[in-house]
């Protein structure tokens, strides 16, 4: 895939990415509504020696550094359950030291012989009464457990309070916008991964660039589906204005690519999810308002469509031709008053594949081409049975019909191998269920503006060559 191709897929799906984005940033608002606030309060005590006032100074310099050491084993100290348990009675806290200790942090800078304590509640003042308490059991254990004095000599560490921990206005968590950016950036990285696999993998044709790459030959219309159409009217009806003008505008083209000599169309689409039938019927409407004897054939031996669409009697038709039940010329209907004439399927055979490529079949093909202008035939999907490439040896070239946003470039790309190999060219592809306004319109005006025709039919010879 190049580089350009998977870039225009990609911003298709700029609004998937913007959607994840928004679903991000409001699973973040709902997480930061849904928290509920905690508050922290802060205690700081000071560690330092205590001396007699005659004390020699080695026994000065001593306590001091025992004080400045004992800052790290004190500030682990101060979640044990030695100090938990007197605030736990002291405060009436329904807990234990043990779950308490998970709200309680204690720190002690480097070089330094302050120790802070942090408590973290839901409650701003139970958070800075637990702090207070926390000093004040600290100091005890330490004066009283771990640093008794030992006669009438005081003991080495003194505690001090420096600050005492206020009651805190304001919440310290959640972080609300940091939450919610970090859901919109989870929604953004999400959304780009959905959207990079998407491009990846999604090889649906929207454009006419994509068609004409996959058929490697022009588009010759882009064709609008009417939302309801189970029985085709003449092109010039009204109600179907807009796909009227681009089947003459197929029609156009067309006559290009066949010169104005006699030619055999087939009209085929890659997997059956493009209304080939639709498309071969409009334009040998069109071809008829112009005066030409056209002949249309559905030679779909297996869904049969033709008949139904255009209002006739599909009992007899191409089957009771191949099998020798009937003559072309009694099967043969015209439709309405037109230079149209239509061979239906008839009824569904038990062997559709071997009478599309039998001898009886190229013989009535010849004898449709000695007399009308034009031959349409629809065939049934060309990537899902080889009707549609042996009617294509019978035929002058081959239409293929791409369905727009459903057909798959591999799918298409197969199809024109497919035809290739039996020997026809692929003269160009429709598009249908294109927009009637829009990117699609202004494409269509872009090529005629500048002049883009499609290229002419080439014979086998050619395409062998």
């Amino acid at each position: 895939m190049r580089a350009q191709e998977y870039l225009r897929r990609f911003r298709r799906s700029l609004v998937l990415v913007l959607s994840f984005v928004i679903i991000g940033l409001s699973a973040g608002v709902v997480l930061a509504i849904s928290t509920p606030p905690r508050y922290t309060a802060s205690t700081e005590l000071f560690i330092s020696a205590q001396f007699a006032a005659d004390a020699p100074s080695v026994e000065r310099s001593g306590a001091r550094d025992y004080a400045r050491q004992s800052v790290d084993s004190y500030a682990g100290l101060m979640t044990s359950s030695l100090v938990l348990d007197p605030v736990i009675h002291e405060l009436w806290l329904d807990t234990t030291a043990q779950q308490l200790s998970s709200s309680i942090t204690a720190t002690g800078a480097a070089n330094s012989p302050a120790i802070t304590v942090t408590v973290s509640d839901e409650n701003p003042g139970q958070a800075a009464l637990i702090a207070n308490a926390i000093g004040r059991s600290f100091t005890t254990v330490v004066a009283q457990r771990l640093e008794r004095p030992i006669g009438a000599r005081p003991g080495i560490v003194r505690i001090d309070t420096l600050e005492s921990a206020q009651v805190p206005v304001r919440p310290s968590a959640p972080d609300s916008a940091l939450i919610i950016l970090l859901g919109g950036a989870a929604g953004l990285v999400a959304g780009l991964l959905v959207a990079a696999i998407r491009a990846a993998r999604d090889d649906r044709i929207r454009t006419q660039a994509e068609a004409e790459e996959a058929v490697d030959e022009a588009v010759l219309g882009r064709i609008v589906t009417p939302r309801s159409s189970t029985r085709l009217r003449s092109t010039a009806g009204s109600a179907m204005a807009l796909r009227a003008e681009a089947v003459r505008e197929l029609r156009t083209n067309v006559e290009h690519v066949i010169g104005g000599a006699r030619a055999s169309l087939v009209f085929t689409s890659a997997t059956g999810e493009a209304d080939s039938a639709a498309t071969a019927s409009d334009l040998a409407i069109a071809f008829a308002d112009t005066g030409r004897r056209v002949a249309l054939v559905d030679a779909d031996l297996r869904r049969p469509t033709i008949a139904h669409r255009l209002g006739l009697d599909g009992d007899l038709g191409l089957t009771d031709v191949l099998t020798g039940r009937s003559r072309l010329s009694d099967a043969v209907q015209r439709w309405g008053a037109h230079n149209l004439f239509v061979l239906a399927a008839g009824a569904v055979p038990a062997n559709p594949g071997e009478l599309v490529s039998s001898a009886a079949m190229a013989e009535a093909l010849d004898d449709l081409r000695a007399v009308f202008d034009v031959v349409i035939i629809d065939a049934p999907p060309a990537a899902l049975v080889s009707d549609a490439a042996q009617l294509a040896r019978q035929s002058d070239g081959v239409i293929l019909v791409i369905a727009t946003r459903i057909s798959r470039m591999a799918r298409v790309r197969d199809t024109v191998h497919r035809i290739d190999r039996a020997g026809v060219a692929v003269v160009g592809a429709v598009m249908t269920g294109a927009p009637a306004a829009g990117r699609g319109a202004r494409a269509r005006r872009t090529s005629r503006r500048h002049g883009v025709v499609p290229t002419p039919m080439r014979t086998p010879e050619e395409i062998n060559a």
